[in-house]
């Protein structure tokens, strides 16, 4: 399988994300930032990629989402967008959880810091019909990579959900974390790919200039990985897509 690891950064850069997606066979796609809207789209898809072009594109038929926030933009023809997590998949999903980690659900862009502070971050995890358990998080957002206390009480939580299954898990996620850094110690079960494979950076390099290996795929010991890269070259958002090709 192939497993696709972005965060969408809100589909921003529309025609990259959708091309790069359509131009490659992922399997599994675990997104963070990516927008939707029950409406008619056009509205946003005309400033933005959404997660039906991007679902469309994959040809992935099933999909679990959960909004982190939500907007009420009063158009014609959409009246209400939400940003969140999401999982594609070319398998069925037999069971899904999505398990509130910090913060509440606010209908408001938000628009400062301290409001991003209280925004709701949540996992989910899926059992997929071929018996591969994915977890997608975004995580916990501090100003720096080494997280704090709160990060690391978050990321409990979400370890949770994925110690005690029996088959094969596959992790993924901007964890907003580099792998020092003491919440992701609660990981340590797992292997870190971006860790194992020496990726030192996941950033674009728009914003900041020093490197930050903040997305990560992690697996547990039923997952044979047969490759894992970061695709430097390819600018479908502000974080590098991780890729991993695996067998369970």
């Amino acid at each position: 399988m192939k497993i696709l690891q972005l965060n969408a950064w809100t589909g921003r850069i529309k025609y990259n994300i959708v091309n790069f997606i359509r131009n490659n066979d992922f399997d599994v796609i675990c997104l963070q930032e990516a927008v939707w809207t029950e409406d008619d789209g056009e509205e946003l898809e005309y400033f933005f990629a959404s997660l039906r072009q991007i679902q469309q594109a994959s040809g992935l038929p099933y999909v679990e989402k959960a909004s982190h926030w939500g907007i009420n933009l009063g158009g014609k023809n959409i009246e209400r967008v939400e940003q969140g997590n999401v999982i594609l998949s070319r398998f069925p999903i037999k069971k899904a959880e999505i398990k509130e980690i910090s913060g509440v659900y606010d209908e408001r862009f938000m628009s400062n810091a301290d409001e991003v502070n209280n925004q709701l971050y949540t996992a989910i995890k899926v059992e997929l019909g071929n018996g591969l358990t994915v977890l997608n998080y975004h995580g916990f957002w501090r100003n720096q990579p080494m997280g704090d206390e709160v990060s690391t009480e978050c990321m409990k939580r979400v370890a949770e959900m994925i110690k005690g299954a029996k088959g094969p898990v596959v992790m993924c996620g901007d964890l907003n974390l580099v792998y020092e850094a003491p919440a992701m110690r609660e990981l340590d079960f797992l292997h870190d790919l971006t860790h194992d494979f020496g990726v030192k950076n996941t950033l674009v390099k728009m914003k900041l200039k020093k490197d930050i290996a903040c997305d990560h795929i992690l697996v547990n010991d039923k997952v044979k990985v047969n490759s894992f890269a970061v695709l430097s070259n390819e600018i479908a958002s502000d974080h590098m897509p991780l890729v991993a090709d695996i067998e369970i």
